[in-house]
């Protein structure tokens, strides 16, 4: 479980070399994560424009009667054909990467998983977005930052929890990049990945950070994602609604989630072969868009038209909701590669605009404008998908730069979060790494005892003997060793039992008796202690869950230390100061 930086934590290092590496290591990960995320959304761009996915694009060649509907039909199911291969063929794990997978290597100190992968699902990613699928951008941005972060962490430079602290480094730039947003980048890293605020981490992502923010609002000057005048909320019967707001919103995350779960289950269950599954969305899709154009893709330009009034009727938002989510859930549980939290966005801010919508012309309630309720409904429900409510209050502040609708954002972004952390969990990711068997629920302390397994502290120089063994040889052997027990195994290698004393002559396989406790190799160090609860004897047997062999055996003060081993190292890591 835990990485190199164990074997690290007792090298001494001045605080200066501590400094220096750190600074350095925020620089030169910030620069190639926001230079990286700054190419991905280039070329995103640039084959949406070159396939006809943007509005832009559509609109030059809408004279020719043919090209436009062609296109929305084919250009996605091509892509999803190109995925499928892509992801079935070159990746090792047969699946797309991203953010829980980012938190789950944080969070145990296991490290990313195989880069081959990796570099798959960034190409598989801009393949999907290039090709309209209904999928975000902002996952594979940050697994790029994260990345980027663990290979620098493979210079092993002798720092304390090096690699956690530079692919921190990474997603902080990769989200300051993304929004132009520094603070929210840097608060993001720490909320959703490294779930502590130590200075040692901080410091580093702070740079990353404002590294990122640097390069791509100063050096490229990139467009900020909004460009809103608002002067102000009006009347204060509205942060009212902006609650009720932020209750509706987490309604329509909580089915957003739920369904984001269940269409894998589905697509799992179906006929068609895993590798032609983003193909079969893809061509939904393309359907849908023929009727919805404004589904396809990212939907930036959708995201920024919902803030104007007037852009959309009453009929037609309901209509872009719902296609929204389903296709979105149907992109990604048929094998799509990208994120959500693109698809929150636009989602959350057209549900916004519709509560504007149904407030003013329904029920006639005087009010400040759709901005407001865009912006808030876009982080209200953006939020609880990601589990990150404070990222989404600073990120609606460094877009908007105004104070009114960031505290009605805040607004519906509490209540949204108390609702959806409820009923559904911390976020989306959470409970996707729940399902794969790591439960951050109870702490990242707790994830960590479990995720290390007792076999990796068992014990050495067993006695283990046969059960023809004589019984009068093996007390021999148990006399000239450390231990009071003998391991009793049969033929195959698989654990019978223990003995501890000749009570009568003859084999060990007539005298054994059932250990108290035994383990097999999924035993946590966490489940471990607990099990030892009354135990008496040397050590615990550890066996194989599937054929009983015996694996070997773990003492009760070996788990004792690994819980304090690793209990102590999180403390340190959550306090270091340098």
């Amino acid at each position: 479980m835990l990485d190199s930086t164990r074997g690290e934590e007792h090298q001494k290092r001045s605080p200066f070399y501590k400094i220096i590496v750190l600074t350095l290591t925020a620089i030169v990960v910030g620069a190639v994560s926001s230079l990286a995320a700054i190419g991905f959304v280039e070329l995103v761009g640039w084959l949406n424009n070159v396939l006809l996915v943007s509005p832009r694009s559509r609109v030059q060649f809408e004279e020719h009667a043919w090209l436009v509907p062609l296109a929305t039909v084919l250009i996605p199911a091509t892509g999803g054909l190109m995925v499928g291969i892509l992801i079935h063929k070159l990746a090792p794990g047969n699946r797309a990467l991203g953010p829980p997978g980012v938190i789950q290597a944080v969070q145990l100190r296991s490290g990313l998983p195989d880069t081959r992968s990796g570099w798959v699902t960034i190409f598989a990613s801009a393949v999907s977005l290039g090709f309209g699928a209904s999928v975000g951008q902002y996952g594979p941005m940050v697994y790029l930052g994260a990345m980027f972060g663990n290979f620098m962490a493979k210079l092993r430079l002798g720092i304390t929890h090096l690699r956690s602290i530079a692919v921190a480094c990474g997603v902080a730039a990769a989200i300051s990049t993304a929004f132009n947003a520094p603070i929210a980048g840097l608060v993001f890293a720490h909320e959703v990945v490294l779930r502590h605020y130590s200075t040692q981490a901080f410091a580093p992502t702070t740079v990353a950070a404002s590294v990122g923010y640097i390069i791509a609002n100063v050096v490229f000057d990139r467009p900020p994602l909004f460009l809103v005048s608002f002067t102000g909320v009006q009347y204060g019967y509205e942060f009212f609604l902006f609650g009720l707001l932020g209750l509706f919103c987490a309604a329509v995350a909580i089915f957003f989630m739920r369904l984001l779960l269940f269409i894998p289950e589905i697509a799992a269950k179906n006929k068609i072969p895993a590798i032609m599954r983003p193909a079969a969305a893809g061509l939904c899709l393309g359907l849908v868009g023929l009727w919805l154009p404004d589904i396809l893709g990212m939907g930036k330009e959708t995201l920024r038209f919902a803030t104007i009034e007037g852009a959309f009727t009453l009929a037609e938002l309901p209509l872009l909701i719902i296609a929204k989510i389903f296709l979105t859930a149907l992109c990604i549980g048929f094998g799509f590669a990208g994120g959500v939290f693109s698809p929150s966005l636009l989602i959350g801010v057209l549900t916004g605009a519709l509560f504007w919508m149904l407030a003013d012309s329904v029920f006639g309630l005087p009010n400040s404008g759709v901005v407001v309720y865009a912006l808030c409904g876009m982080m209200a429900l953006a939020s609880p998908v990601i589990g990150a409510p404070l990222t989404a209050i600073l990120i609606v502040f460094e877009l908007t730069r105004n104070y009114d609708i960031t505290i009605a954002s805040m607004v519906g972004v509490v209540f949204s979060n108390l609702i959806a952390h409820h009923i559904f969990g911390r976020s989306l990711f959470d409970v996707q790494l729940l399902r794969s068997g790591v439960d951050l629920s109870t702490g990242r302390d707790q994830a960590q005892l479990q995720a290390a397994k007792v076999l990796d502290y068992q014990a050495e120089n067993l006695v283990t003997v046969h059960f023809l063994d004589s019984a009068k040889e093996v007390m021999q052997r148990i006399a000239a060793s450390e231990w009071t027990t003998a391991f009793v195994l049969d033929d195959d290698g698989g654990l019978m039992g223990i003995f501890t004393k000749q009570i009568r002559p003859g084999t060990v396989g007539s005298q054994v008796i059932q250990s108290t406790a035994v383990f097999d190799e999924t035993t946590g160090i966490l489940d471990g202690l607990h099990g030892m609860s009354g135990f008496v004897g040397d050590a615990v047997p550890i066996v194989e869950q599937s054929s009983g062999r015996f694996l070997g055996a773990v003492t009760e003060a070996a788990v004792v230390e690994a819980y304090i081993e690793i209990s102590q190292s999180l403390r340190r890591e959550e306090n270091a100061a340098l």
